[in-house]
């Protein structure tokens, strides 16, 4: 049996392991789209390091584009199995796929309209038209259940708790020789104590463990002063200064919890009179999700709605998808809230309203997530006393706030102690997902905490599994 790593392998976003059984089946885990702006990583959004009609089945972690970004295009090149994710990973699919495919096909007319005078000319990875083809392919599978996808495979979704929807995945495999080795795969660790989604949980005991190391550098500022620092922000940047506050959120996930957590602070009667506007076509899409799967939420949630029938919604809250209202907030006079993808804002709307208000000591741009290091975000996390934006150079005169505690990925503790039931069986641990200053650090923690060995598999690197 072999795994070789496709994607994320010393990178943090492009999720692909490919593990061949000893039959031959192969078995494809995650199908990411890199996201960044390095020419390399392009080249490998375009060419799959195998190829697609030779993988017999692909298992989805969870819907991040970074996860599931190349599935239509595996679909167009030839892949002709079954597409394995829970319920709710398959219904974010259903709508992130689709904006995938609309921003690849903005990209390349903007390109071709800019350089097709030059003779140059770019195509989409794939269109909107290669969504459903892919959606189709499609299989839902609880939480909790061994499932038999072939004759020698079974396989197990446990609840990450980093997305809704997001799971670890766990193969039992029987071998040609009689034996069962069990590979798991963490996809993203989400975080214990965290609003909306239930804790994350761990999985069965493994031989082999592909895990990610995303923040295996670093812990995560704690909770308890979270939502009490959110209203200072609030009250700093919208009462005191009368500006604008710009959350830049990915539209699944962060864009949620942050409406709740305002959604609460309005019910307790300490959000001050400001609009709050979500403007994100995907994230008034991606709510009506959550609102579908009530099956993720947690407890805390659950009985938050027996007062509070809809925890992604109050009166001074708004939610855009028109284009004109979506310009029209860049003329708006007065304080607000404005929460607009991309997280990292490299594309969409939240990339306007950075330009539009990254010049004013007034506004606050309030960064809550990863942001990779090429992005304007990233560039901001990194102290860039300026950005170009659409040709033009700005000056940053903005407050930037950085609270890592929003992030949906466990710190080094955090995915520790996910991991610690797997100390006495796991042969060894293969770190992906992370850079490799933070898969060093990371794996030094491992084995300080008792694990046998880990390792940082490199791009196109094939492992024999005994």
């Amino acid at each position: 049996m072999q795994i070789q790593f496709c994607g994320a392998a010393r990178e943090v976003t492009g999720s692909a392991h490919l593990i061949t059984l000893d039959d031959g089946y192969r078995i494809l885990l995650d199908c990411g789209l890199y996201q960044g702006r390095s020419k390399e990583m392009q080249e490998f959004n375009e060419n799959f390091i195998f190829k697609p009609e030779s993988v017999d089945c692909l298992v989805l972690s969870h819907a991040h584009i970074d996860h599931t970004g190349r599935v239509p295009k595996l679909v167009k090149d030839g892949f002709r199995g079954d597409i394995y994710a829970t319920h709710a990973t398959r219904s974010l699919c259903a709508i992130l796929l689709l904006d995938s495919a609309f921003i690849q096909e903005r990209d390349a007319e903007y390109y071709n309209k800019k350089y097709g005078k030059f003779g140059k000319s770019k195509k989409p990875l794939y269109t909107r038209k290669d969504v459903k083809p892919a959606m189709e392919r499609f299989v839902g599978l609880p939480y909790d259940r061994w499932e038999r996808i072939h004759p020698n495979v079974e396989i197990l979704y446990r609840d990450a708790g980093h997305i809704l929807g997001s799971a670890s995945v766990t193969l039992r495999i029987k071998r040609a020789d009689g034996r069962t080795t069990t590979v798991g795969f963490t996809g993203d660790i989400g975080r214990p104590n965290r609003p909306i989604l239930r804790d994350p949980q761990p999985m069965p005991e493994c031989d082999y463990i592909l895990c990610e190391s995303t923040y295996g550098d670093r812990e995560h500022e704690l909770k308890p002063n979270e939502m009490e620092k959110f209203l200072n922000i609030v009250k700093s940047t919208c009462v005191d200064k009368g500006g604008k506050l710009l959350i830049p959120a990915f539209s699944v996930g962060r864009t949620q919890e942050i409406v709740h957590m305002l959604d609460q602070l309005e019910s307790a009667g300490k959000l001050p009179k400001i609009k709050v506007f979500v403007d994100s076509p995907l994230a008034v899409n991606a709510t009506t999700v959550f609102g579908a799967h009530p099956e993720c939420y947690d407890a805390e949630l659950q009985e938050y709605m027996l007062t509070d029938d809809n925890p992604f919604g109050f009166n001074s809250l708004t939610y855009i998808q028109d284009v004109k209202e979506s310009k029209a907030l860049n003329f708006l006079k007065g304080p607000a809230i404005i929460i607009s993808a991309s997280g990292m804002m490299n594309a969409g709307r939240s990339k306007h309203h950075l330009r539009n208000t990254m010049g004013s000591p007034k506004n606050t741009i309030f960064i809550v997530g990863y942001c990779a290091p090429q992005t304007p975000g990233g560039k901001i996390r990194d102290g860039a006393p300026g950005l170009k934006l659409y040709g033009e150079y700005h000056e940053l005169r903005a407050d930037v706030v950085i609270m890592d505690s929003f992030s949906a990925h466990g710190d080094q503790s955090e995915m520790i102690d996910f991991l610690d039931n797997q100390k006495k069986t796991c042969k060894k641990v293969f770190l992906v997902h992370g850079t490799i200053d933070r898969m060093e650090a990371f794996g030094g923690a491992l084995e300080e905490h008792g694990f046998k060995g880990w390792a940082a598999p490199k791009l196109e690197e094939v492992i024999e599994i005994e």
